[in-house]
């Protein structure tokens, strides 16, 4: 499956940016020697070689933009709209879960329900869209709001990665 994710960083340039962000995704998809593998691979929208991801499957996306432009402030809203809708989708299907099965019904997994509860817990991967230049999580909004108001030059680098 495939989705796009970003990558908040601390640049000055647009290059510097964009570089930092593939460091970013190098990370997360275990290319870091010192990472695990999140995702399996990513291609960011500079990318014209690809015909199944990037452009290819998302359309035109900035390929990096300074976070308080219009563009930037575009991709951060759809990072973090898509990173509180999959938590607030899994967070209703574990409080369904809690309701309505047994215990021995959520250790069978049934339902998916301890799926659910994992989806909830992550700190990476398939429910998080939000990532710091350092590969780690954004996973609520005061810890965004901190870095937001923390940096003074911080670019948004989109790139779709597959899981």
């Amino acid at each position: 499956m495939h989705m796009v994710i970003y990558a908040l960083v601390e640049a000055s340039t647009y290059d510097d940016a964009l570089a930092t962000g593939k460091s970013v995704f190098d990370r997360l998809v275990g290319a870091d020697p010192h990472a695990g593998a999140v995702f399996d691979y990513y291609v960011t929208f500079d990318e014209e070689d690809t015909s199944v991801a990037g452009k290819a499957r998302w359309g035109e996306l900035p390929t990096a933009a300074p976070v308080d432009s219009d563009d930037g402030q575009d991709l951060l809203e759809r990072g973090w709209e898509a990173t509180k809708e999959e938590f607030e989708r899994n967070l209703d299907r574990v409080k369904e879960a809690i309701n309505e099965l047994s215990d021995e019904e959520i250790m069978r997994d049934e339902d998916l329900a301890r799926h659910a509860f994992h989806k909830v817990g992550a700190y990476d991967g398939p429910t998080i869209f939000l990532y710091t230049e350092h590969g780690t999580s954004i996973r609520h909004r005061g810890q965004l709001d901190r870095l937001l108001e923390e940096s003074e030059e911080l670019w948004i680098v989109p790139a779709d990665v597959h899981f």
